[in-house]
């Protein structure tokens, strides 16, 4: 057995959505071909795995997150010897592959929901999701849930006889929830986790993962007429971080374990505080865990060091490395976000803030790019992130394609704006994402013509140039894990891994003598004597 510290500890794991970040045959929507032929460029910009969104069949009520069959692929997407070749050729170029498992709901087309519908009330094909008769004489839901995308987490099936039972769904209604207390259902995922496993994977991402128990009895949540899905601000929630979905993960684990090449899994689960999300990455259950807290964090010092510290605090006695992300298929773009003046995140498009200040944004992004690759544990980047890209806030309503729009009535337009497909070369739209003369499945703004990866990467002042400096730095310093605070002021975020690098940020509005702190390793702007205000730079230490 290899007793090296596992890679997943400071891995810096590139988040691929695969609708919109490579075409491959020309149909306008990104494809694991299209991903394979741009391995080479994620080699070069230095990161150590990929996490692929799902490329399995799916009727794309929300993106592939509706999954019809776990263990295949979408023919929009590719087919099975596509993946295989995908995972052959990163391992080459020495890159690790992390799929996407999407545990708490089926599709609506999946067979067993079809099946569960066909068979009628009280047949065991229902008992593999949550089928219920509603109250008020069946026509009012069985409580009081709600869904993720806006609206009741209950939708009424007509029989052949009319009105029946309701089913349950957190999110859309094409997404029934499972109900993972069938021994049938935690089986099959047994064999779909092994799936993937044996095809070479190196490690697991589980979608929504405090979604997967709810409280014996489904009792009403308390949630008041109009509430919003708050899920970082619950505690004792029946339908949301409820203990026994530990269990599940401990299961998964056992199965990982027995494999060779340190399998990862890693969660998604926003919930309420560092001190319930380390419960996620127990020694006996899964490795790492995102940290929403660091990504809705505002352009502040102490609330960013506020975060930090309770990370590090929360995590510490378990053993789990931190894993800090800025931006992801879900969220605003961090660009955008950081350049309004309330600079916390925005969730699927819930922002009623001005405009942004893009050019603030890109400075703060570039700064806080180099804040999070300095931080102890692992890193998250959100493709497009390493391009500088902003959130797109003016497609047209007929293009948006996101379940929220439509479950809002029109008042959220959701995430469709961080998900436009890459700008990868060339002056116009597709910009090299697919052939030229096909329309990609979301407009490309023609503004992007500057920040195609081919425009960046002769450009040594350009992000794209930043974050590969960067990521090259990580792996050549011999940084220590432990962090070390300084004192530079209340707006300014220093501190020392070790003996080999300094980081400093400055988020004051005044510039921050750099005079014996260190020789300027790399900076997000143009350190001089002075680090100007919503600036980063990376010091050896004098």
């Amino acid at each position: 057995m290899d007793h090296r510290r596992p890679w997943w500890r400071t891995a810096v794991v590139y988040e691929v959505y695969l609708r919109s970040f490579a075409d491959g045959n020309g149909d306008g929507l990104g494809d694991v071909p299209g991903l394979r032929s741009r391995l080479p460029y994620l080699a070069d910009l230095g990161v150590d795995a990929l996490w692929v969104t799902p490329w399995y069949p799916s009727p794309m009520a929300d993106g592939g997150y509706d999954v019809a069959d776990h263990r295949d692929v979408d023919p929009r997407f590719g087919t099975l010897a596509d993946v295989d070749a995908l995972v052959a050729d990163a391992h080459a170029l020495g890159v690790r592959v992390v799929v996407d498992l999407v545990a708490n709901h089926t599709s609506a087309e999946h067979p067993w929901f079809r099946a569960a519908l066909a068979a009628g009330p009280g047949a065991p094909e229902r008992s593999r999701y949550f089928f219920r008769d509603g109250r008020a004489g069946g026509s009012a839901p069985p409580n009081d849930w709600i869904s993720a995308f806006g609206g009741p987490a209950w939708t009424r099936v007509t029989g052949p006889g009319g009105p029946e039972q309701w089913y349950l769904h957190l999110f859309a209604p094409e997404q029934p929830d499972l109900d993972w207390t069938s021994p049938e259902v935690a089986d099959d995922f047994d064999a779909t986790v092994r799936f993937w496993l044996d095809r070479g994977v190196d490690g697991i991402r589980v979608d929504a993962a405090p979604a997967m128990a709810k409280v014996p009895g489904l009792p009403d949540a308390g949630h008041p007429p109009g509430a919003s899905f708050a899920s970082s601000e619950w505690v004792g929630n029946p339908h949301w971080d409820v203990d026994e979905v530990h269990e599940v993960f401990r299961r998964w684990r056992r199965i990982g374990d027995a494999y060779d090449g340190d399998r990862l899994f890693v969660s998604e689960a926003v919930v309420n505080g560092p001190e319930r999300l380390a419960r996620y990455v127990r020694p006996d259950e899964l490795h790492t865990t995102f940290n929403f807290d660091y990504l809705k964090a505002p352009w502040d010092a102490g609330a960013l060091r506020t975060v930090v510290d309770g990370t590090l605090a929360a995590l510490a006695p378990v053993g789990a490395p931190a894993t800090w992300v800025l931006s992801s298929h879900d969220e605003t773009r961090h660009v955008t976000r950081f350049g309004r003046e309330r600079s916390g995140a925005a969730v699927m498009g819930f922002d009623d803030a001005p405009p942004a200040d893009l050019a603030r944004g890109l400075r703060r992004a570039r700064a806080a790019a180099l804040l999070t690759l300095a931080l102890p544990g692992g890193a998250y980047l959100y493709q497009g992130e390493e391009l500088g890209l902003p959130e797109v806030e003016d497609l047209p309503a007929e293009a948006l394609q996101d379940p929220t729009w439509e479950r809002s009535g029109h008042t959220a337009r959701g995430r469709d704006g961080c998900r436009v497909p890459l700008p990868w070369s060339g002056d116009a739209p597709p910009f090299g994402f697919a052939p030229d003369g096909v329309t990609p499945w979301l407009p490309q703004p023609a503004s992007w013509a500057s920040l195609t990866a081919e425009a960046q990467r002769a450009d040594p002042a350009s992000t794209l140039s930043l974050y590969r400096a960067a990521l090259r730095l990580r792996r050549e310093l011999p940084v220590e894990e432990p962090l070390t605070w300084l004192d530079l002021g209340a707006d300014v975020l220093a501190f020392d891994r070790g003996p080999a690098l300094r980081c400093v940020v400055n988020l004051s509005a005044r510039p921050v003598p750099l005079a014996g702190l260190g020789r300027v390793l790399l900076g997000s702007g143009t350190p001089g004597e002075a680090l100007a205000p919503d600036t980063a730079v990376w010091l050896a230490p004098a």
